[in-house]
């Protein structure tokens, strides 16, 4: 079986996280061989990245832009492929499309965030949990990082959508319950392997 890599992107507070948890333990239920992984990685790189999240001050967009592609192309090599040679499913949390929404958010060019992360492995499937900014900072209860604010999040959310109407990320409404979503992540998840002979 081949291995199959699956993003899941969404805003901060917006339940990607735990649903993409739960979606690798809905599909090893049901006899999948799925694993997660998160961006920014357990790796070097992303234990840096995590840091600078939580300064008081945002980095330099272009050193923020390049410290994510410096660490998807190392969690990439040490993580996912290894699990898709194995034909595992890879479930990821957050992937390129999270520099494009974040740090084209901030002003730099989309082209450009595309271009210094072209050696990354494009996913097989990508899926945008849709929240509307003003709930996922009303949902955030703990400690927010420098890019958790109104006026970040609402430019974040509108390049998420351009990407939704180019066909590149299926949408999933994540303001219903955390069953209904999981579901219907779930049933999304599964047609797609279904039609991929998974």
């Amino acid at each position: 079986m081949k291995g199959i890599f699956i993003c899941i992107e969404g805003l901060d507070g917006s339940g990607k996280s735990t649903q993409a948890k739960l979606l690798t333990k809905k599909l090893c239920k049901a006899g999948y061989n799925a694993v997660f992984t998160a961006e920014p990685s357990q790796g070097k790189i992303g234990k840096l990245v995590r840091k600078c999240l939580f300064e008081k001050e945002r980095l330099p967009t272009t050193v923020e832009a390049l410290l994510f592609a410096a660490d998807r192309i190392e969690h990439v090599k040490n993580t996912v492929v290894p699990a898709l040679t194995e034909g595992k499913i890879v479930i990821s949390d957050r992937y390129v499309y999270s520099s494009l929404a974040y740090q084209g958010s901030a002003g730099l060019d989309l082209t450009w965030i595309e271009t210094i992360n072209a050696n990354a492995k494009k996913p097989d499937l990508s899926i945008f949990i849709d929240v509307a900014p003003e709930i996922v900072l009303e949902r955030l209860k703990r400690k927010k990082s420098v890019m958790e604010n109104l006026q970040t999040q609402l430019h974040v959310y509108e390049i998420y959508q351009k990407y939704v109407a180019r066909g590149e990320l299926k949408k999933i409404d994540g303001a219903k319950s955390k069953k209904d979503v999981l579901n219907a992540l779930y049933a999304e998840v599964v047609c797609f392997l279904k039609k991929n002979r998974v």
